[in-house]
């Protein structure tokens, strides 16, 4: 299915239409759909959703993207990954389908998504967009439920545009005609395109800081909207960025009505591995011995800051970093944030990943951000090194989803 386009990433919408149509057009026959956009926090927010709508009893399809482990993790079928065969039966059908013509890696997966979606009983349908929003293999359904925009920021320039004006409104052009959006806290620019948009499409906007709010007091996260107010626990998820992702999904839960039971069980039975995850087994837990081992996959700037304002709120403890990243990343910008964190960084190159900057690189811009670097050849021989000097310490693994999900598979 790779072969069958010449590039990875290539965003226009025909070729869904195309192969949709020769699919009988499945999307037209999905549960109610919930969108998902925006450059951090979709998937969190999403996997709240998810808790809250099923807490109610109701059977959720979502739709996210990458994978860490398993490509399977991308599709959930009424709360259960999809299975092995039923997988490769919906890709063999989309590839009969399509035949010879040219379809992205992402347009088709997508649509095997969606046939499995359609042909399964359930009651909502939550889909993550991949990139960007307006030309995204997810934005195919004419009529959603509803629609979502996380924080916008700058991330993938060389697809979306760069100013934030511009990646606003790639991420705009999932809003429908009428149909309500939950926007989170965004940047002024970023709002004011969103705004615009929504005005053009009589789009209901239900957005943070005007028609509801959230945040931590003593302990509890307070949500108000006009229905009133919600005193609930802390977010599962770790990180005070986790209450304006809760936000979003409580904003999102109240539109759709559901009940205050509900909506505590979204921000205190979600699960959404490798953002800001302690791993407590496994044989990379085992060779950190007594260091405190966490796993993070953030990589923009804006995801830096999220990270950095994360340890800022955890016990003291000496933080050691080890990073991997893409070369079509803002390094640099991930890590400046960090610098007042980290004790130190060690490099390491992502293996099988033909975009991974090499380790002398991550270790020279760690450097140019103020963080003391080395390299190391993978992730456990960067444990042994750090943890030989400093055996009670706190280990970051960061810097790609792809370095986290060769972690969790290397962790078992």
């Amino acid at each position: 299915m790779m072969a069958l386009h010449p590039k990875i990433i290539d965003l226009t919408l025909d070729r869904m239409w195309r192969l949709l149509a020769a699919l009988g057009h499945p999307e037209r026959d999905l549960p109610p759909v919930i969108h998902v956009a925006g450059t951090n926090g979709k998937g969190s927010t999403q996997a709240m959703i998810r808790a809250g709508l099923e807490a109610t009893g109701a059977r959720v399809h979502a739709y996210t993207s990458p994978h860490l482990a398993r490509f399977h993790e991308r599709i959930r079928l009424a709360g259960r990954l999809i299975a092995e065969d039923h997988l490769s039966d919906v890709l063999a059908e989309c590839e009969r389908a399509n035949g010879a013509e040219p379809i992205t890696y992402f347009e088709i997966t997508t649509c095997a998504a969606i046939l499995a979606m359609a042909r399964t009983p359930a009651e909502w349908t939550l889909l993550e967009v991949g990139l960007g929003g307006r030309l995204d293999a997810t934005n195919i359904i004419a009529r959603p439920a509803l629609t979502i925009i996380t924080p916008v920021s700058i991330d993938h320039q060389q697809y979306l545009g760069d100013t934030l004006p511009q990646i606003a409104a790639e991420k705009a052009g999932i809003l429908k005609r009428a149909v309500p959006c939950v926007v989170a806290r965004q940047q002024d620019a970023a709002s004011a395109v969103i705004e615009a948009q929504a005005a053009r499409l009589a789009v209901p906007l239900l957005a943070q800081g005007q028609h509801w709010h959230a945040a931590e007091d003593r302990g509890r996260l307070e949500f108000q909207d006009e229905t009133g107010l919600l005193d609930l626990p802390l977010p599962n998820l770790p990180g005070p960025h986790q209450i304006d992702n809760a936000g979003t999904a409580l904003a999102a839960l109240r539109h759709l009505g559901v009940s205050a039971d509900a909506c505590e069980a979204a921000v205190t039975r979600a699960d959404w591995p490798a953002r800001m995850q302690r791993l407590r087994r496994g044989p990379l837990v085992d060779a950190a011995g007594a260091a405190e081992l966490w796993l993070d996959g953030g990589h923009n700037p804006a995801a830096g800051e999220a990270l950095a304002a994360t340890l800022a709120r955890m016990p003291p403890r000496e933080t050691h970093l080890i990073c991997g990243m893409l070369n079509t990343k803002d390094i640099v910008g991930y890590l400046r944030p960090l610098a007042a964190h980290a004790a130190s960084l060690t490099a390491v190159s992502i293996p099988g990943e033909a975009n991974t900057l090499p380790a002398e690189t991550t270790r020279d811009a760690a450097r140019a951000a103020g963080i003391a670097a080395d390299t190391a050849p993978g992730v456990a021989e960067a444990i042994a090194t750090i943890t030989a000097t400093a055996p009670s310490a706190r280990l970051l693994i960061c810097g790609s989803l792809y370095l986290a999900g060769r972690v969790l598979r290397e962790n078992g």
